[in-house]
């Protein structure tokens, strides 16, 4: 993320499930193409990988407490 970390929290905080789950499918499509890409040897930037997959990890974990809050 270009964002700091605390800064894209409260940007994911404050959206509603629907927009968590639009941003969960895009950030596994760019997961996908980053993963295609090593796999070809065209990735330049590793970092990228891991950062894709820990803003999933944070929208999956921000998903999970709001369906909480609900029940």
């Amino acid at each position: 993320m270009t964002m700091k970390t605390s800064e894209a929290k409260k940007a994911l905080a404050g959206k509603t499930p629907a927009e968590l789950q639009t941003e969960l499918l895009a950030l596994l499509k760019e997961q996908f193409g980053l993963r295609m890409q090593a796999a070809t040897q065209q990735l330049t930037n590793n970092a990228k990988l891991r950062d894709v997959r820990r803003g999933i990890a944070r929208v999956r974990t921000l998903m999970h407490q709001k369906r909480g809050n609900q029940a």
